[in-house]
C-alpha cells in the first residue's frame, strides 16, 4: 500500500488491519466515506455500532468494518470431560489456575498455550490487563502499561509458566488442534478452522475474569477507499464496499468465524438458525456487548502491537520480571507516539 501510494498507483479499495489503518489516516490517504455512503443509501445505523464507531475520526467515517472478531477462550471438550470438569470455560483466571488446571495437567504436556505472533499476544493479553484493572494506555496516549495493575497481569502470565500450567508455543493454534495444548486464547476468526481440523470436540467461552471483572477487546480489519482514486471510481468502490460488508457476510461468517458487521446480517434468520446449530459461533456475539475498543498504545502507536508483544515474550519466554519489562515497553511506546501526536495536532485533533 505504501509503495503503491508512492508510485501514484494506489488501488481504489484496501483492506487494513486494526493496527494499520490509523497510519494511512494520519497521512491523509484515506477518503472519508460519509458522502459516498449517502449516495448508496447506506446508514451508519446499518452497522454493528461498536465496530462502526471505532474508525470514526473528526466526525467522519474512514474505514468500514469487514473482518471483525474478538478473542475467545478455546478449550478441548473431550479433555474437560475426562478431567471431570463442567462443560464451560473457567469463570476467572483464579478458578482456571487453582481448580481446572490441576485436573487437566495429567492429560497433556501443556494445559494452556501462550505465545504466537507478537501482535496477537498483545491483542489477546489486552483483555487480561483490563480484567486486572490496568490498561496499556489512555485514549490520549498516556501510557499505563508500566503501572501496578498491568504488571499484575504480566505476573499472572509469568506464574502460569513457572507453575507448569502454561507454556510458550510458537503456534498455539496448531498445538491446540493436535491436542498438545488443551486451551488457549485466540480470535473467533479461526473457529471454523478449529472445528474442521481438531480430532476432538471444540469448546468456546468468554475470556476468564480477573479481580476487576471482565475484559475483552474487539479486533480485526476493515475496508477503506484511497483518497487519490478518481471520483467516479470512488463511487464504484463504495458499491463494492456496500456489497462486501452487506448481508452476504452471512456466508463469510459461517465459514470463518468472523462476525457479521451489518445488523441485518447478524439478526437474519440464516444466522439465528446457524447459531442454534453451531453454538460455538455465538460466543463472540454474546460477548460483544461486554467488549470495548482497543487501547491506543496497541492500535494507534506505530508498531505498538509489536513492542507490547515482544515485551510479553520477555516475560513468558525469558522469565523476566513484569515490572521491569513493562517500564521498558512504556518508554518505547512514549518515544514511538510522538510522531502520532504531531500528526494529530496538524489535523486539529490534539
Amino acid at each position: 500500500m505504501t509503495a503503491a501510494l508512492q508510485a501514484k498507483n494506489a488501488p481504489e479499495v484496501v483492506l487494513l488491519s486494526d493496527v494499520w489503518w490509523f497510519k494511512f489516516y494520519l497521512n491523509k490517504t484515506l477518503q472519508p466515506l460519509d458522502d459516498l455512503m449517502k449516495a448508496e443509501n447506506i446508514s451508519a445505523a446499518d452497522y454493528v455500532e461498536v465496530f462502526y464507531k471505532e474508525t470514526v475520526r473528526a466526525g467522519k467515517q474512514v474505514v468500514l468494518p469487514f473482518a471483525r472478531s474478538t478473542p475467545i477462550f478455546y478449550y478441548n471438550k473431550d479433555a474437560w470431560a475426562k478431567a471431570g470438569l463442567p462443560d464451560r470455560g473457567p469463570n476467572t483466571w483464579d478458578e482456571f489456575n487453582t481448580d481446572f488446571a490441576p485436573k487437566l495437567k495429567p492429560l497433556a504436556p501443556i494445559v494452556h498455550g501462550l505465545g504466537g505472533a507478537a501482535s496477537y499476544s498483545a491483542w489477546v493479553f489486552q483483555g487480561v490487563v483490563w480484567a486486572y484493572g490496568g490498561s496499556y494506555s489512555d485514549p490520549d496516549f498516556t501510557m499505563r502499561i508500566q503501572e501496578p495493575n498491568a504488571v499484575k497481569a504480566g505476573e499472572l502470565w509469568k506464574s502460569m509458566i513457572t507453575g507448569g500450567v502454561g507454556q510458550v508455543s510458537k503456534d498455539p493454534a496448531t498445538d491446540f488442534n493436535s491436542g498438545a495444548v488443551l486451551s488457549y486464547l485466540d480470535s473467533t476468526a479461526g473457529l471454523a478452522g478449529h472445528e474442521g481440523a481438531a480430532k476432538f470436540q471444540v469448546g468456546t467461552a468468554f475470556l476468564p475474569q480477573g479481580p476487576s471483572g471482565f475484559g475483552c477487546c474487539t479486533g480485526g480489519s476493515g475496508m477503506a477507499i484511497t483518497a487519490a482514486s478518481p471520483k467516479d471510481k470512488q463511487q464504484a468502490a463504495m458499491k463494492f464496499l456496500a456489497y462486501a460488508t452487506g448481508t452476504d457476510t452471512v456466508f463469510w461468517s459461517q465459514n470463518t468465524g468472523y462476525m457479521p458487521v451489518r445488523n441485518a446480517a447478524l439478526q437474519s434468520p440464516e444466522m439465528k438458525a446457524f447459531f442454534e446449530s453451531h453454538p460455538n459461533f455465538k460466543t463472540t456475539v454474546d460477548q460483544l456487548p461486554k467488549t470495548r475498543p482497543q487501547d491506543s498504545a496497541r492500535e494507534l502507536v506505530p508498531n505498538g502491537d509489536q513492542i507490547i508483544g515482544k515485551g510479553i515474550e520477555r516475560i513468558t519466554a525469558n522469565g523476566e520480571a513484569a515490572d521491569a519489562v513493562f517500564k521498558d515497553v512504556a518508554d518505547q511506546l512514549n518515544t514511538e507516539k510522538m510522531p502520532v501526536l504531531r500528526a494529530l495536532k496538524d489535523l486539529g485533533e490534539a
